[in-house]
């Protein structure tokens, strides 16, 4: 959990931008990504968000916008799609090992995920007192897995989503 004294190191935070994507749409709004990073900071004193995100050449106006609204994207090549599949970039390892890597340079991790395939990290993080907070975009469609690593430590974006959500279309949506 996050205390509010004055940690000696930043904490960061760690984006599944496909499931965020989704998950917010699934739970009935648009994302406003200006005031998601504002959240971040203002609530979990997040100095550096990365976010994992597949990447395709059409999307470069949105890859560059997010960068402008102040996250770090780190990107995995697109599978081709396979007949009547969405193509999709898995960033589970990638963002499991990120965290890994900037380990001893943050303070608390925050994961933001649904993605019960972070359950291990999750438990890691939280066994080293190093998470922070487990941020899923939506309660219903949050694992079990990830329920349960958390320890509680885990907040739902569906709870407060009308302060983070987009209210005007100035932004396409990630994929």
């Amino acid at each position: 959990m996050l205390s509010r004294k004055k940690p000696d190191k930043p904490n960061y935070a760690f984006i599944d931008a496909q499931n965020l994507h989704l998950g917010t749409k699934d739970a009935g709004f648009d994302l406003d990504y200006d005031k998601f990073r504002i959240y971040l900071k203002d609530k979990y004193a997040v100095e550096k968000a990365y976010m994992f995100i597949g990447y395709l050449p059409k999307y470069q106006e949105l890859y560059d916008s997010l960068r402008k609204k102040g996250f770090i994207l780190k990107f995995k090549p697109v599978l081709p799609a396979k007949i009547k599949e969405k193509q999709k970039g898995d960033i589970d390892a990638h963002l499991a090992f990120t965290v890994m890597r900037y380990y001893n340079e943050f303070n608390k991790a925050v994961v933001v995920s649904s993605d019960g395939d972070f359950d291990t990290v999750i438990t890691y993080l939280r066994a080293k007192k190093k998470l922070g907070m487990v941020i899923s975009p939506g309660r219903n469609k949050c694992s079990s897995l990830l329920k349960k690593a958390s320890g509680g430590d885990i907040s739902y974006l569906d709870e407060i989503g009308e302060k983070i959500k987009r209210t005007g279309q100035n932004e396409k949506a990630p994929l």
